[in-house]
């Protein structure tokens, strides 16, 4: 009987999951990286045989650049398994300097409401008409909310 390992394994190398494959290997070149160096990594692909990592800030990169013939040189002698399939001849880096949208779950507010604590019993003192008449509205709008 085949464990999980087996099953997942022989999915990957089927033709239809290819691309799993470079995943694979993409993940494992990457693990070998530096711990801060792997959180300044954006994403990575493999296009025409050369491995691209795009970094997300211009000192990662230039960490990067500083180690690259190390890790260049350690891929040419001692290659993962998962990347023997593919000829990856080149590793490159550059920096992208498009923002990160982090876009929060749409979340819409309620307005909040508070229960009429007037009655709407007021004088309306005021000489002028215009006046009177809009507070007039007004009481009339709070009797209504308190009797409701």
């Amino acid at each position: 009987m085949k464990n999980a390992c087996d099953i997942i394994h022989s999915l990957q190398n089927r033709p239809q999951f290819s691309k799993l494959s470079r995943f694979t290997c993409i993940d494992k070149i990457r693990s070998s990286f530096s711990s801060p160096l792997q959180k300044m990594i954006k994403f990575s692909y493999i296009k025409n045989n050369t491995l691209f990592f795009v970094l997300n800030h211009p000192g990662a990169k230039q960490e990067f650049d500083n180690n690259i013939q190390s890790i260049k040189s350690a891929l040419k002698f001692v290659q993962p398994q998962e990347c023997k399939a593919l000829n990856i001849t080149d590793i490159k880096a550059f920096v992208t300097h498009t923002p990160t949208v982090r876009t929060a779950p749409a979340q819409i507010k309620e307005p909040q409401t508070y229960p009429e604590r007037s009655s709407g019993e007021f004088k309306i003192t005021t000489e002028d008409e215009k006046l009177r008449g809009v507070l007039e509205s007004i009481q009339n709008i709070i009797k209504e909310k308190h009797e409701s």
